[in-house]
């Protein structure tokens, strides 16, 4: 049985990989060792679970439905060592979670610290990232997302709630005027993080009441620190997420525009995976940083 486990462990990293080589090299194991033991695999069970070309590797049928098997057991065995160790009985163990990077770094990151000196069993390990990421591929147990959220069987817990916000420095405005609509926007240099829209219009409002500009993109940045110093710097007006410009409105180095035409404001959720046993080090986080961020967000 532990031989078969620990095939099922080394099939599912080769597909999560994308080749024996790259599973081989996460494994750190001898690519023959992999080969062999995935060709064994078939072997037993009579059948081809993966389709190997020059472009990678690729699942048949019965692969897709034989991982996703192996997938549900390796975490049943998973989650009763964890029983048995008493994860489940106290705040214990390693916990990975993922968030935007600026907003992790704001808010997360303080959440994460404060926390860890609170749970000295306790070890998590935070990837900050922009890019979407599945909890399940990645083997992650928490996400927090902003915006609003797909349908999935995810369980969500709301922490509040963030805003676009256009701004500009005092310097620019002196210099350029202040624009009072959106449409004033054509006469003025814009500043686009293109991860949150468009460098050719801007969207203002919601349904019946959107309103579409265009703007002049003098820099285009895939970064809301770029665009913020851009801002701060004097060559234009620049859109971001209310969390992100927040210090440097709060300094003075940039003046919020256009507050009343923003659309509604985007929730942002702390995500996991729905479980007939949640260890305590995730319920005692979740339990921590929902207020915690709230309060922050306020």
């Amino acid at each position: 049985m532990t031989d078969r486990l620990e095939t099922m462990s080394i099939f599912a990293q080769v597909v999560d990989a994308g080749s024996l080589t790259a599973g081989a090299r996460a494994l750190r194991m001898p690519i023959a060792t992999v080969s062999r033991r995935v060709a064994e695999l078939e072997t037993s069970l009579g059948a081809e679970l993966l389709l190997r070309s020059p472009r990678g590797l690729s699942l048949t049928d019965t692969g897709q439905t034989y991982l996703a098997a192996c997938r549900r057991i390796l975490e049943d065995v998973a989650e009763a060592e964890r029983n048995a160790s008493g994860e489940f009985k106290m705040p214990r163990g390693m916990l990975t979670m993922t968030a935007p990077v600026v907003f992790g770094r704001l808010h997360v990151l303080p959440t994460v610290t404060a926390f860890l000196r609170m749970f000295r069993e306790v070890d998590i390990r935070l990837e900050l990232t922009d890019r979407p990421v599945n909890l399940r591929e990645e083997h992650l147990d928490l996400a927090v997302r902003i915006g609003p959220l797909p349908d999935s069987d995810l369980i969500a817990r709301k922490v509040g709630e963030i805003c676009r916000i256009v701004c500009a420095s005092p310097a620019y405005l002196a210099e350029r005027g202040t624009p009072e609509t959106p449409h004033d926007l054509a006469q003025h240099d814009a500043i686009t993080f293109q991860n949150l829209m468009s460098p050719q219009d801007w969207r203002f409002g919601d349904g019946r009441e959107e309103i579409i500009v265009p703007v002049h993109s003098r820099l285009v940045v895939n970064t809301a620190e770029a665009a913020i110093d851009a801002a701060v710097r004097g060559l234009g007006v620049t859109r971001v997420l209310s969390y992100q410009a927040a210090d440097a409105i709060k300094a003075g180095r940039l003046v919020p525009l256009l507050q009343g035409f923003e659309p509604e404001p985007w929730p942002v959720h702390l995500l996991y995976e729905p479980r007939a046993m949640v260890p305590q080090k995730l319920r005692a986080f979740l339990d921590y940083a929902v207020t915690r961020i709230a309060d922050d967000l306020a």
